[in-house]
């Protein structure tokens, strides 16, 4: 269902609890992004299942189309036949909503020769792209863009890249992947450190094409440049563990509630927050089905009474996205939970630190904000209206909170960048009026 027709959304108390399995989970966001781009390293077709039908993703599917691919799609099952050499497009790159697209694709164009144009919607022209940007002009990449490169749209000069060394202030798959794909194109072998691990999907998707990528144990990625074409990727996309986490929220907070995520990642970087509202008291299990580019399988959240307050400090890039969600739990938890070092929420698709505080101050939750987190005292959680400020995360974090209560939540069009069926999964549970 397309939201973009849709104002708000109204949802409704899950009075009696609920049982269901999600086979229907949006597909992981991270890896079809990637799928999209990757497959123009190969010089044979790629055949990718179960690609998320997301307006970000389609954007970055697209992008690849007018970069020279031929892209042919029935349904989620895409095939994407690589050109012998990517073509200078004849408009502007529009990669919608999606941080991941604009950075990762100015990693991958910064080595193509030609000329490239970056740009998205209001919101993402107004997020920081210094820390691709900066690091790329680095090693050779001419890039600019308004504020000096910092904003969106972002003109791009491709051509021959020098090797690097590059310890990141920042640690972010968006950033490290910008950097290894800019690598692939380099004159020599490059070098990569973050302080923690990062998402990873793209050191283990380039690895299984074939790419020479390695970690030492002081944590230094080895990127080889490209001698040869990649191998094309055969993969199906598994669910997406950030999208299943709404309803992981979901069984935690309602009593009675039962929620089963099939055939979703596994990948440690991914299932973070689950291992946070396990800490808070949820009955979590990890089923293992199979383990080729990501490990993949089944996950089984069970409601087991009041969540427990909790710190979240460490760990912070693998549950970024599902902090928001997270709150929701936190604000019905007993006692006052804190997040620390988790300044990047307040760049990405809204400042996520305001716009969390805001909605749950709506709703008469005690918290407050500090630099790079925030405090939440959990009570009981009241009826409100809350503005997305055009995050999906937010929509849908907010969403959650009404089946305790009745909640509206305004600017829902924004659900259609990541999870285009969640309204629907939702009415399975619960009534939502559009």
């Amino acid at each position: 269902m397309s939201h973009g027709e849709f104002k708000k959304a109204t949802v409704f108390p899950a009075t009696d609890g609920f049982e269901i399995t999600c086979s229907d989970i949006a597909p992981d966001k991270s890896i079809s992004h990637r799928c999209a781009m990757f497959s123009l390293l190969s010089d044979r077709p790629s055949h990718i299942r179960n690609f998320l039908l997301g307006e970000d993703t389609l954007n970055s599917l697209n992008i690849a189309a007018q970069l020279g691919a031929t892209v042919e799609r029935e349904g989620g099952t895409v095939t994407i036949t690589p050109p012998a050499r990517l073509s200078e497009p004849s408009d502007v790159l529009d990669c919608g909503n999606a941080g991941t697209g604009m950075r990762l694709y100015c990693g991958l164009l910064a080595g193509v020769e030609g000329s490239f144009i970056l740009t998205g919607d209001k919101y993402l022209r107004n997020r920081p792209m210094n820390r691709v940007t900066k690091p790329l002009r680095s090693i050779g990449a001419k890039i600019d863009g308004r504020d000096n490169g910092n904003l969106a749209p972002l003109a791009i000069r491709g051509g021959t890249l020098k090797a690097f060394r590059y310890e990141s202030p920042i640690d972010s798959a968006q950033v490290k992947s910008a950097l290894i794909l800019a690598a692939l194109r380099g004159d020599a072998t490059s070098y990569y450190k973050e302080e923690l691990l990062s998402r990873d999907h793209t050191e283990r998707m380039l690895r299984g094409m074939g790419a020479s990528i390695s970690t030492d144990e002081d944590g230094w990625i080895a990127i080889e440049p490209l001698q040869a074409p990649l191998a094309p990727l055969e993969l199906t996309v598994p669910a997406d563990p950030s999208s299943g986490f709404f309803f992981a929220v979901a069984a935690a907070i309602t009593p009675n509630a039962r929620v089963t995520i099939t055939d979703v990642t596994l990948n440690p970087t991914r299932i973070e927050a689950y291992k946070m509202l396990e800490k808070m008291g949820a009955d979590i299990r990890y089923i293992t089905k199979e383990d080729l580019y990501e490990p993949i399988g089944d996950i089984v959240i069970t409601y087991a009474g009041k969540l427990r307050s909790i710190t979240v400090e460490e760990n912070i890039a693998w549950l970024i996205d599902e902090l928001p969600a997270l709150s929701i739990a936190m604000a019905v938890a007993e006692g006052r939970s804190t997040v620390k070092n988790a300044k990047e929420l307040r760049v990405k698709e809204s400042d996520r630190i305001a716009t969390v505080m805001s909605g749950l101050t709506a709703c008469g939750i005690e918290c407050d904000d500090f630099e790079d987190g925030y405090t939440i005292t959990g009570g009981e959680i009241r009826s409100a209206s809350v503005d997305s400020h055009g995050d999906h995360r937010i929509a849908m974090s907010f969403a959650v909170a009404g089946l305790l209560i009745q909640m509206e939540i305004t600017d829902i069009a924004c659900v259609d960048t990541s999870f285009p069926n969640f309204f629907d999964i939702l009415k399975g549970i619960t009534k939502v009026e559009l």
